[in-house]
Formats: structure tokens, sequence, C-alpha cells
């Protein structure tokens, strides 16, 4: 099932052709995600943070943060657009005024299905032509994957 519309692989990639085929997936479905978060005038990344809190509406930045995975300035420039949009309100909590608490607005919960009829259309067009068995094995893989890649960043080097 070769397809003649992928780019070549680079001779510098040659010794790692799954990571360079994992980035250009990545890439393409990313940049089909932020045309259609454009759309709904979000930026890529602020559909993640939303999607936790139409699940746990008053979370604390230091929650989204952990919970999305994205870094502190991220998060922080998201949430500060995002409030600026009229998506979100930030107070300090109650227990400590450092900590920052979130909230969506009415705004903010008005993009719960949109964002969920974004996610379903882009697993539509990226399943499209695969079978359930490869969906299963793709997405098995990807977490093996996702976690050797994480964990290798917790191990010391080896000598």
């Amino acid at each position: 099932m070769s397809d003649t519309t992928s780019p070549e692989l680079p001779d510098a990639a040659g010794e790692g052709p799954l990571s360079y085929a994992i980035f250009q997936l990545a890439r393409a479905h990313r940049g089909h995600a932020a045309a259609m978060l454009r759309a709904m005038n979000l930026h890529p990344g602020q559909e993640l943070l939303l999607m936790q809190l139409f699940d746990h509406d008053g979370l604390t930045q230091g929650e989204l943060l952990e919970r999305v995975g994205l870094d502190h300035s991220t998060v922080s420039k998201s949430l500060r657009r995002m409030q600026d949009a009229g998506l979100l309100i930030r107070e300090p909590a109650a227990h400590d005024r450092r900590v920052m608490v979130v909230h969506l607005t009415d705004a903010g919960r008005a993009l719960k299905e949109p964002i969920a009829d974004m996610w379903r259309s882009l697993e539509e067009i990226s399943v499209r032509d695969l079978t359930a068995e490869q969906i299963e094995a793709f997405i098995a893989c990807a977490r093996v994957i996702e976690k050797s890649v994480r964990d290798r960043g917790r191990r010391p080097p080896v000598e």
C-alpha cells in the first residue's frame, strides 16, 4: 500500500524511518485539526484545555497543566487568550490567593458539541482507509511508543 504523495524519506532520517513517519503523521494531523479549530476561533491546544474543563470545571491552572501535559507558559498564554475571548474566567482560589481557578463561561460551555464534532470528523478522516483491527493495532503501538518516549526522559543515560 505505497503512497506516492508521502514525502521521500530524507537520507538524514534513514536511521529513524518510524520516527520520521510519526513526525509526518503528527504534522499532517495537527495541521488539519488546526484548520478545523480556526473555524471555531480557537488555537491548537485550546481545545484540550476546554475538554478538561468540560469534564471538570473549576480546575486550577496547575491541575490543567498536569492534565494536558503542556508547559506552563503555553497554558498561561492560552488561558489568557481564552479569557480575553470570553470563554473562561480565572479567579484566585479561596484557600490560596496565588492559585488561579479556571471556570468556563456560557460561551466556553457552548463549544462542547462543536469540539466533539471536530474530533469525530477528524477521527473519521483519520481511519477512513483502516480496518477495525488496524485501528486497534495502531492505538496499541502508539501507546507503547509514547510510553517508551516518556519513560526515556526519566531514565539515567546508559553508559
